[in-house]
């Protein structure tokens, strides 16, 4: 399956407790000002529709994704699924893996990126770690493959920083393939090469263990 920017979301699985839908690039991962479309009201709606619910669903999101970012998405459906599932990210209990298509090639075929950002104007800037309002990024990434100029990458977030991933590797000159924001060569910021796709956790309510795949792949983004 390949990402379009007219592609609607996929719910991918909904239990009485949560919800897992998979966002395409463009859409908000939430509502704001703007009135552009949304994945949560999309699934609130689609809640509605398939569980002829009357009145307000109750929904909401235990982490976000950049608006050109595609990929899975986790929300709570009941009060208690939200405060445990909050602590379990909190706790780094939720693993969220994302594949990214980055400009150039590594030096290295796996490791971890350490930095310290800053909040900026709808960016993440990168400051040294006695910066007063600094806090610390890392990752882990693994190289999957080579292609052209292009190096097709896994990453796993140790923190849970704002762009923290774009804001790395265009750090390190080896941007997100179409994020012009962080320094990319191409591309217009819509819509970049970079998904959180897998999720992998216990389930709140039943502790099953839980492991999800997008079905988007990164290679049908902008290159």
């Amino acid at each position: 399956m390949k990402s379009s920017d007219n592609a609607e979301p996929k719910i991918i699985y909904c239990d009485n407790h949560l919800l897992i839908a998979e966002k395409p690039t463009g859409w908000l991962t939430q509502p704001d000002d703007t009135g552009a479309v949304s994945l949560e009201q999309y699934c609130k709606n689609w809640v509605k529709r398939e569980f002829h619910k009357p009145g307000d669903v109750f929904l909401h999101a235990i982490h976000r994704l950049d608006r050109p970012v595609f990929g899975l998405v986790l929300f709570a459906r009941t009060s208690k699924a939200l405060s445990r599932l909050n602590e379990m990210s909190r706790a780094q209990q939720i693993r969220r893996l994302y594949t990214a298509k980055i400009e150039g090639f590594l030096s290295a075929k796996e490791g971890t990126l350490e930095h310290y950002l800053v909040h900026g104007d709808h960016r993440a800037n990168v400051v040294q770690a006695h910066h007063p309002e600094a806090k610390q990024a890392i990752l882990s990434y693994k190289v999957e493959r080579e292609e052209q100029n292009h190096t097709v990458i896994l990453i796993e977030l140790q923190t849970g920083r704002y762009h923290q991933i774009r804001a790395q590797f265009g750090a390190i000159g080896h941007s997100i393939v179409g994020d012009r924001r962080y320094g990319a060569k191409e591309g217009s910021n819509d819509r970049i090469a970079l998904g959180c796709t897998e999720l992998i956790f216990l389930h709140p309510v039943t502790k099953q263990p839980l492991h999800f795949r997008s079905c988007i792949f990164v290679d049908s983004a902008p290159s």
